[in-house]
């Protein structure tokens, strides 16, 4: 009898999902991935190749980039123009002149998906932490539930964490979480996270001009005030990937901004109310 692998010897688990074939007409709403892009040249390509193979034709992609040093800019031009041109191929890029924080890149990137007649809008970060085979899959929840927002979860039961996150980043994402869902005591498990979808018309009542989170607190803001509207949030279990090139965007002003932003929040939301 031959012997069993060592642990070391096992194949690598694969926790991704392959995509999933949805059904008609759910497989052609107009879907628009919006992708937020700072140094992600080598990302960027990749990312792009994975959604445009999925069968959803009506699918577009947004790039918003923020005048990147590394050409992510450029290489999203020529990326439009191998498939059908910014106007009215499937890739529009958005260029912005300098970096000004993940929030207004969203908000830039949502504005001009819903110019161009999206249904529905995917936000996802380029870095291919977010497995692109998701994205069928938050679709067809969005559609199933009824929900005005469904977000790909990390902390729902089946979601996980790349394997290569160390115990520094766990410790302080679950904080975070615990420490956000404490102040705005909203029911959403994955308070900060980024990847999701909405419907065209939950993010019109949103008022995306009027949002001020500029860093990772955008997720926050955006959750909140969904909540606070009485959208439906539905959550599903996703697995996070560690980034594939190049290095975190997180900051020392970014985190102080994600601490500062619930407690502004509260305090705007009940003024409104």
């Amino acid at each position: 009898m031959p012997a069993q692998p060592t642990p070391q010897e096992q194949p690598p688990m694969h926790v991704t999902p392959e995509p999933v074939a949805l059904p008609e007409p759910w497989s052609s709403s107009r879907v628009a991935v919006v992708v937020p892009t700072y140094e992600e040249a080598e990302n960027l390509p990749r990312l792009v190749a994975q959604l445009t193979a999925l069968d959803l034709p009506q699918l577009m992609i947004v790039v918003v980039d923020d005048n990147s040093p590394d050409g992510t800019g450029e290489i999203a031009d020529k990326l439009a123009v191998d498939h059908g041109g910014s106007e009215h191929g499937r890739i529009s890029v958005v260029h912005r002149t300098h970096k000004d924080g993940l929030g207004r890149a969203y908000v830039e990137g949502m504005s001009h998906a819903l110019d161009r007649g999206a249904e529905y809008v995917v936000q996802m970060d380029a870095d291919l932490s977010h497995p692109v085979g998701y994205v069928p899959q938050l679709l067809g929840a969005l559609h199933s539930t009824n929900a005005d927002v469904v977000i790909g979860s990390r902390y729902v039961p089946g979601g996980s964490l790349s394997e290569q996150w160390g115990l520094r980043r766990r410790l302080l994402s679950g904080w975070a979480n615990t420490y956000v869902k404490s102040v705005l005591s909203m029911p959403v498990r994955d308070v900060t996270a980024g990847f999701k979808i909405w419907r065209s018309s939950a993010l019109r009542v949103l008022d995306l001009p009027s949002i001020e989170s500029t860093g990772y607190a955008f997720q926050v803001e955006m959750h909140y005030r969904a909540y606070r509207r009485g959208q439906k949030l539905v959550e599903i279990p996703i697995h996070f990937e560690d980034r594939v090139e190049g290095r975190s965007k997180l900051d020392a002003g970014v985190a102080l901004e994600a601490a500062l932003r619930p407690l502004r929040l509260r305090r705007a939301e009940n003024a409104r109310h």
